[in-house]
């Protein structure tokens, strides 16, 4: 059996050299409109006037648990100004899938995990996923109050499972925002995202 950290390892180096099409820095982000885990819609338009951080999130993911075992992500939505930042987590792991976590099995995660994220959205048919070319969790992307994407990638530049390189990283999202509000161009728009493969239909 391979080991955690050769599992680990494969999974965060899976992304190299696929392309992002469909949510490229500088164009325009593909609208979507799908149900959060209380069952209202929530549409990307909704957020127009404010920059929007979606954060594809998947709990069964030793990245993703990296992020909230450390704090950093709970730390990171909520240190942005909500009247400036919506933070959308999106859960595109198809219902079929063992790792698919129905609306109020996802809400209590994220309530037990004391997360901010301004809506916790459902794609159980992996559509904003698809639309987006979003290829792991959790891969994280930023678009400016015009609609228009200004990030794309990984979280960070530290590509482990392991909380402890939470501290030290370079962390991308943060970077992007801080440039964007502070009315500078983004420096860095585009990384390869690492983690774990998001669980498509067949």
């Amino acid at each position: 059996m391979k080991s955690f950290a050769v599992l680990a390892a494969s999974a965060a180096f899976a992304f190299a050299g696929q392309s992002f099409a469909a949510a490229t820095p500088g164009q325009p982000a593909p609208a979507f409109t799908v149900s959060d885990t209380n069952g209202k819609t929530v549409s990307l338009a909704d957020f127009k006037g404010r920059y929007v951080v979606l954060e594809w999130n998947n709990p069964s993911c030793p990245f993703v648990m990296k992020h909230y075992n450390s704090q950093n992500m709970q730390t990171l939505q909520k240190s942005q100004p909500s009247d400036k930042v919506a933070w959308l987590a999106i859960n595109s792991t198809n219902a079929g899938h063992s790792e698919y976590l129905p609306p109020e099995k996802l809400a209590a995660w994220f309530k037990q995990q004391n997360a901010a994220p301004t809506a916790i959205l459902m794609d159980s048919k992996s559509e904003v996923a698809r639309a987006f070319d979003a290829k792991a969790t959790p891969q994280m992307i930023v678009i400016d109050p015009a609609g228009k994407v200004i990030y794309n990638g990984a979280i960070d530049d530290k590509r482990s499972a392991n909380p402890a390189d939470v501290k030290g990283a370079r962390n991308y999202v943060v970077a992007a925002l801080g440039d964007a509000l502070g009315g500078k161009p983004v420096a860095t728009a585009a990384t390869t995202p690492y983690g774990c493969t998001i669980k498509y239909p067949d």
